[in-house]
């Protein structure tokens, strides 16, 4: 008979748990975080430099956004070398020493790995691009022209994919009379991920940050390296371009490259890391599978689901939020990843605007409706993201003119819709709510020049509201947004349920109020909130069941009882018992 006491313990749900699963990660936009030269750019000593500010708000990761060498077509998205520094924003020895000093205070580096596609300057595409016989030839998609067509003619792409960045997803080289793809722009042309020489040199480039002591990698659109082959056409759509994701989203392999690259990079490895994969499309099913800790793929997807909402047959067809929308796509992602897998919770990042701008009013209760999505987000079951300046309520900017847009994704835009026929008013309506340069206006440290951010003139124009909007503002404001913000990473630290505990949706039809339980064990969290500018009752069912249970976190003062929940205006509430 087996001595039952020599069996080892059973795993405990909290104590053995990823690191990352109690953590909240800040994201830098290092080109608008913080200059410390004067030159107008942001640069990595300014990131050294807010490393105090960082840690008071008590976040656990910084995910760094591309400092790679690169000719900034797409803000650093475009690398041209992935093992360097890029000089406008500083050196090697700088990145090293911003790693020492996350270390030395308990903090963690995630860099931006952009490996869907290149720069066209990288001297892989540039040995690719010099002849047909070049030995990297196939390190890209090259193909002919359409069979009948002539070379160069319009419509005679391989095939009819649209680019993400406007026009067709084909540019022509005239030197070989064959044409490369690039899903974003015509300067990022696609990595061909079948050939094996390709795999092996992105691991090995992974391993060498490893080994500078970067503790993980935030993975650009990593679920469309796998195409579909032979590449064919996508669902028509306007202008003649056609829909092609379903032959490069989530294709055939991206599973058995994924779970390659772990094995290549991480396998064996002593060290905490973190793998989160940015996957535009990805379904709930689908992030099961890349999130399953046996799996071994990455730790945690990025999906665009509930950024979505507010938008029809484009990012650009702009519609009305609807908090029942949300609260379903939240409810879903929940409920999907509950027993396997794991959430990435953001509202905000370097490609979408200010979501105070966005679900919340930016206006007469701006601070309320910042620190209402800020608790609504971060009681979600998964590790919650923090992009620049969300954490003071920053919004989007009072953009006037089609020139006062400098991102690649809007101006190319705006070209193409005018040259469809479309109204100039509402194609700058739309881009105002939408677009991009809205998350990357310079940070808003101070009431003074540039906000603080340079002592130069800005790369971008920083926003006028930073004179009652700054960090300096906050930090001192003992009720500021920031303040909020700290008391929530506080929270997940010390308490179990919010990082490990189960989600239940509430009131999942109510059209005002967002209402959800965390529950582990007897621990039990009770997290009510109004998307409104008026009162609204909050109908939970056993309300009078949480009578006597403790506020842990308010965003007004003097709540009423629990057993009848009025909140006002962009009123949340978090409720603690057991």
């Amino acid at each position: 008979m087996t001595d039952q006491t020599d069996s080892p313990p059973l795993p405990d749900p909290v104590t053995d748990a990823p690191w990352w699963r109690s953590a909240v990660v800040y994201q830098v936009y290092p080109r608008s975080f913080a200059d410390s030269d004067g030159d107008g750019i942001g640069d990595l000593r300014g990131v050294i430099d807010r490393l105090p500010y960082l840690a008071e708000l008590g976040v656990d990761v910084l995910w760094l956004s591309p400092v790679y060498p690169s000719p900034q077509d797409d803000n650093g998205y475009d690398i041209s070398d992935y093992q360097g520094i890029d000089p406008a924003f500083g050196t090697l020895d700088e990145l090293d020493e911003l790693i020492a000093a996350l270390h030395a205070r308990g903090m963690k580096l995630v860099m931006d790995l952009v490996v869907n596609h290149t720069s066209d300057e990288h001297p892989w595409f540039v040995a690719s691009r010099s002849s047909a016989d070049d030995p990297k030839r196939d390190w890209y998609w090259w193909q002919p022209a359409r069979e009948g067509m002539t070379p160069g003619a319009p419509g005679a792409e391989p095939t009819n994919w649209a680019s993400f960045f406007s026009g067709p997803a084909w540019e022509f080289d005239e030197a070989s009379g064959e044409y490369f793809l690039h899903l974003f722009s015509r300067k990022q042309p696609d990595l061909n991920w079948e050939n094996p020489e390709v795999r092996a040199a992105v691991h090995a480039m992974m391993r060498w940050w490893l080994d500078r002591g970067v503790d993980g990698f935030r993975m650009d659109v990593i679920n469309l390296i796998s195409k579909r082959t032979p590449l064919a056409d996508g669902r028509p759509g306007p202008g003649g371009l056609g829909d092609g994701s379903a032959e490069y989203v989530c294709g055939p392999r991206i599973h058995e490259f994924l779970q390659a690259l772990h094995e290549e990079v991480f396998a064996g490895r002593t060290g905490a890391f973190i793998t989160v994969g940015e996957m535009p499309g990805v379904t709930v099913d689908e992030a099961v599978l890349f999130t399953d800790p046996e799996r071994r793929e990455v730790d945690m997807v990025f999906q665009f689901e509930h950024v979505g909402l507010d938008q029809g047959e484009s990012k650009w067809d702009v519609r009305p939020f609807d908090l029942r929308a949300l609260k379903a796509s939240f409810g879903r992602w929940q409920a999907g990843l509950a027993e396997r897998g794991w959430n990435s919770l953001y509202w905000n990042n370097h490609d979408q605007p200010r979501v105070v701008s966005r679900f919340g009013d930016d206006t007469r209760w701006r601070v309320e409706s910042a620190k209402l999505l800020g608790t609504v987000l971060h009681l979600h079951r998964g590790t919650p993201y923090v992009y620049q300046g969300e954490e003071l309520g920053m919004t989007n900017a009072p953009f006037v003119r089609a020139g006062d847009f400098l991102d690649i994704e809007s101006v190319n835009h705006y070209a193409a819709a005018i040259a469809l026929g479309a109204e100039s008013e509402s194609v700058l309506a739309a881009l105002r709510v939408m677009s991009r340069d809205n998350a990357r206006t310079p940070m808003q440290w101070g009431d003074g020049h540039a906000g603080g951010f340079t002592t130069g003139t800005p790369w971008a124009p920083v926003n006028p509201n930073h004179t009652e909007i700054n960090a300096a503002a906050a930090v001192a404001d003992p009720d500021s947004v920031f303040h909020h913000y700290r008391r929530l990473i506080e929270l997940r630290h010390i308490e179990p349920v919010v990082a490990h505990g189960d989600f239940t949706m509430l009131l999942p039809d109510d059209p005002t109020v967002y209402a959800f339980t965390r529950t582990l064990g007897p621990r039990q969290l009770l997290v009510v909130a109004n998307f409104s500018g008026e009162d609204a009752l909050a109908e939970v069912q056993d309300a009078a069941a949480w009578a006597g249970a403790e506020l842990v976190l308010g965003n007004w003062p003097d709540p009423d009882p629990v057993e009848a929940i009025v909140l006002r205006p962009w009123e949340a509430r978090v409720y603690r018992r057991g």
